[in-house]
């Protein structure tokens, strides 16, 4: 019989080549999703698979499955600064709350739950590249605390589950990540510096441009994923591409690989914005054999194709996100 897999978050970036992985590898996928920041599209494709089943829910409210549940990945969660800068309690809820549910659900099935934690736990770093030995340099009750401190809250919540009742626990340390189905308007350097070309706009660069990033494509990501829900490892691992480049240069990569002639236009930073983004990858090459593969030229040419194939109802509207609906108290 195939093993039962929960993806939060399903209808999000990452959950949804999630469910594509797992459903790949004959599991039984039950995906859970408030659509808050998923969009249905992005798993449609699977509701007539007889291995697919969806919920929609929000994890921060107690969740009820009867069935045998053998793997949890909680990937539900704002992942830009244009979300959770909107819907600041809904991101502290879900990582505090959401997870809370979910581990005590994974408790309750007696199944290993891989928690979606990310580089922001280390804040601005004062230590580069970043190694999950450093303890991070983050402002609490800064504009970007909400999510970060959510995060961090969210690994001391899973070791204690993991210390205390011998929970199966996994924590991945994400870093940007990017390919197909990320929404176009999020906020993010790649959509937003794609979304700008596409519209014929100047890019914006905040700052001087030369804080850096190092982003992975998402096809190297969800295979690092599995890996490690499959590993033995229990503490954090870093996964993401090390090959760093400045924000500037970045943006004169996408002008070329757009064929446009726009003009890149500086803003200022805003505040708590790390100025270096590198993982240092040493763990996960050790314990998963892992790497990521795809070079960010070839990854960013699969990128751009998907977002021409978006229409322009998602091209030129700003922000389609409607959050009134999730906002209660």
């Amino acid at each position: 019989m195939s093993k039962t897999v929960l993806i939060t978050g399903a209808a999000g970036f990452l959950g949804s080549h999630l469910c594509d992985r797992f459903i790949a590898e004959e599991f039984h996928v039950i995906g859970m999703d408030n659509y808050i920041t998923g969009d249905q599209d992005n798993i449609h494709h699977l509701f007539k698979h007889p291995n697919f089943e969806f919920i929609e829910h929000d994890v921060t409210n107690h969740i009820d499955i009867a069935q045998t549940i053998d793997y949890i990945l909680h990937f539900a969660s704002p992942a830009s600064p244009i979300d959770y800068l909107k819907i600041p309690i809904q991101t502290l809820k879900v990582g505090s709350l959401g997870t809370h549910n979910l581990l005590g659900l994974a408790k309750a099935k007696n199944a290993r739950i891989l928690i979606a934690s990310t580089s922001e736990v280390y804040g601005d770093p004062l230590v580069h590249p970043q190694s999950e030995e450093y303890y991070g340099n983050v402002s609490a009750i800064g504009p970007r605390g909400v999510y970060d401190e959510a995060k961090r809250f969210q690994e001391a919540l899973t070791m204690a589950y993991h210390r205390f009742h011998g929970l199966e626990t996994r924590i991945a340390r994400i870093f940007n990540t990017y390919g197909p189905r990320m929404r176009l308007n999020d906020g993010r350097v790649i959509p937003a510096f794609m979304g700008q070309s596409l519209r014929g706009e100047d890019l914006t660069v905040f700052g001087d441009g030369s804080q850096t990033r190092s982003f992975c494509f998402v096809d190297d990501l969800i295979e690092g994923i599995y890996r490690l829900l499959f590993s033995d490892y229990t503490l954090p691992v870093n996964l993401g591409n090390p090959g760093e480049i400045t924000i500037s240069e970045f943006a004169q990569e996408i002008l070329t690989l757009t064929n446009t002639n726009q003009k890149i236009k500086y803003k200022p930073l805003p505040k708590d914005d790390p100025l270096k983004r590198q993982p240092n990858i040493s763990l996960a090459k050790k314990i998963l054999n892992w790497a990521p593969k795809v070079n960010r030229s070839e990854g960013m040419k699969k990128t751009l194709e998907y977002f021409r194939t978006l229409p322009e109802s998602k091209l030129f509207k700003v922000d389609h996100k409607d959050f009134s609906k999730h906002i209660k108290r």
